[in-house]
């Protein structure tokens, strides 16, 4: 007999109840009475010691022919907190001791300052100048990328240090392997020795924003773990609102991976895809980029039941060799979400539980989830609150009624604490009574399930990398050729969206610029993932508004027709996924 199925009240009292790792209470939260997890850790090093504590020798992570247990990576990292100090910036891809750094950071109570690793030098000094890093950990990528400037940020900026991660043939002036500098230190560190408050600093991650330069979110101890039980919401939802009992945190059976190819430098990777594999006791899979044929083979060997990242990464999976395998579920997040990829990557994985989270840097990640048969027919929502968030629709000053579009206000323990150094810009975000302005339009249904249906900032989302519209439009504005310029995001079924600009040309130099040289100084100043797919040319001026402004919808419009076309005619190219 088929379990019966409960409603969203009958699902959340079991999931919130008593003595249940979701159960609620409310709490006085930096002068704001706020909803929370009663049983959250209150540091990252309580829930770090916990995990070790519980699964000491499974393995931990999984890299290349690398494997470590969670106790090595635990002894290895007190070995690092040795060396680190108040702000430590992590500035690399996907490696092991990019956790060790990390949970180095949290066993000492250090900020980890987590640098886009991505970014061009000039906006990666200023993360790193602008959080006052102490230490500074690279990739070799990056080691060269920083060298130039490095005796400048010790010099005149207080950095004691650079260390280089990975054993490599070559050296860097100022720097030194993060292996020799650990191995130098006995075990002595004390990882008790000071007590960790939950409203006390953990994290600084980058967001682009509303400016050309990325903003640090400061998040505490609370409002980054918060989202460890976030994450776990969607699914524990679903298997309540089939009948089944509620889900246990530790799974049975063999050891189940989770494969990370999402960079730890966004909030998908570090606090959702990461931590949630550390509370359950699973081995991380760390990819050092996205090749969906060998995320497929690693699946299969590692025995991954639930994957995904953004939806292009799940697009990905779906016209792989992967298609049919017995997945238990598939994430999707950090991007939006075309409503035809929730139907085909049901057909391709028939057995898995669809998940779908929606959430800011700002939020930690994950602040609203939508999984199961809720998705299914729902497949254009994003889904419910998590249990300690809410949301309300906000326009005029006002807020809506259900089906009422507005901008999505968000609210929760797992709102940032602010913008670092930056006061104007956190009180533009985040109201008096913490309320977090999102810049996203959207509604409410009757029962409470979200609907974005546009954003009010002009970021456009690729492939789960914020792209600043801003910061586009001011490296065509090197060239002197252009008069005026509009980036603006097209639509795409692997990436959500891609960067397209629309350029007005000075009449002296019409016929004489090039989509193609346009194309050329965009990439001498942005990372790749920004640099437009397509530059329509256009020989009059912009139409504007009364008070001068760009009229951005019709040129919106515009370029999706010409890039519309351009697929028609099979010269639109569709870039691989900058991951």
């Amino acid at each position: 007999m088929s379990p019966s199925p409960r409603s969203l009240a009958e699902t959340d009292a079991i999931l919130c109840a008593p003595g249940n790792i979701h159960e609620t209470e409310t709490s006085l939260v930096d002068g704001r009475l706020l909803r929370v997890y009663k049983n959250l850790w209150p540091s990252c090093r309580d829930f770090w010691l916990s995990a070790v504590h519980q699964y000491a020798d499974r393995t931990y992570i999984v890299y290349g022919t690398q494997r470590l247990t969670y106790r090595q990576v635990h002894e290895r990292a007190i070995k690092a907190a040795t060396l680190f100090r108040d702000r430590v910036g992590i500035c690399s891809r996907n490696h092991p001791d990019y956790l060790v750094a990390f949970w180095a950071c949290h066993l000492l109570g250090a900020v980890a300052v987590l640098a886009n690793a991505w970014l061009p030098l000039s906006p990666l000094e200023h993360c790193l100048v602008n959080t006052g890093c102490k230490l500074i950990i690279v990739d070799p990528e990056r080691a060269s990328v920083l060298e130039p400037i490095a005796s400048r940020l010790i010099e005149e900026h207080g950095v004691i240090g650079f260390l280089v991660l990975d054993r490599c043939n070559r050296s860097w002036r100022h720097m030194e392997p993060f292996d020799k500098a650990v191995d130098a230190y006995p075990r002595s560190m004390d990882v008790s020795s000071e007590k960790i408050e939950p409203e006390d600093d953990a994290t600084i991650i980058f967001t682009s924003g509303t400016t050309g330069l990325p903003k640090g979110v400061l998040s505490t101890q609370r409002q980054f773990l918060t989202n460890v039980l976030n994450v776990l919401a969607g699914g524990f939802r679903a298997a309540l609102r089939r009948g089944d009992p509620l889900p246990s945190v530790q799974r049975p059976g063999p050891q189940a991976g989770a494969l990370v190819a999402v960079p730890l430098f966004h909030v998908t990777g570090s606090t959702s895809y990461s931590m949630m594999a550390t509370l359950t006791g699973m081995k991380i899979i760390l990819a050092r980029k996205w090749i969906p044929e060998e995320a497929a083979r690693l699946i299969r060997e590692e025995n991954v039941g639930v994957a995904g990242g953004v939806p292009s990464m799940v697009a990905d999976l779906t016209e792989s060799s992967l298609a049919g395998y017995p997945l238990e579920g598939l994430l999707f997040g950090g991007s939006p979400t075309p409503d035809s990829l929730v139907g085909r990557a049901q057909k391709a994985f028939p057995k898995a539980t669809m998940t779908q989270g929606y959430g800011l840097t700002e939020t930690n990640s994950i602040a609203v989830s939508i999984s199961g048969d809720d998705y299914i027919v729902r497949p254009t929502s994003t889904g419910l609150a998590c249990p300690v968030n809410e949301i309300k629709i906000v326009a005029g000053g006002k807020c809506l009624s259900p089906n009422g579009v507005g901008e999505v206000w968000l609210r929760g323990p797992n709102v940032m604490k602010g913008y670092w150094n930056d006061p104007e810009a956190t009180e533009r975000m985040i109201t008096k009574d913490g309320w977090l302005r999102s810049g996203d339009l959207g509604y409410l249904d009757e029962e409470g399930f979200l609907y974005i249906k546009d954003r009010l900032k002009d970021i456009i989302i690729r492939g789960g990398e914020n792209v600043d519209s801003v910061t586009v439009e001011n490296a065509l504005y090197n060239d002197p050729r252009v008069q005026e310029a509009a980036a603006v995001g097209v639509p795409d079924e692997r990436l959500g969206e891609l960067v397209a600009a629309v350029v007005s040309i000075k009449p002296a130099y019409q016929g004489y610029v090039t989509e193609a040289a346009l194309m050329a100084t965009a990439r001498q100043s942005l990372p790749r993932f920004a640099v437009p797919v397509m530059i329509v040319l256009l020989h009059e001026p912009f139409a504007h508004t009364p008070s001068g402004k760009i009229i951005k919808g019709e040129l919106r419009k515009l370029a999706r027709r010409h890039w519309e076309d351009r697929r028609r005619a099979g010269t639109g190219r569709e870039p691989l996924a900058n991951l």
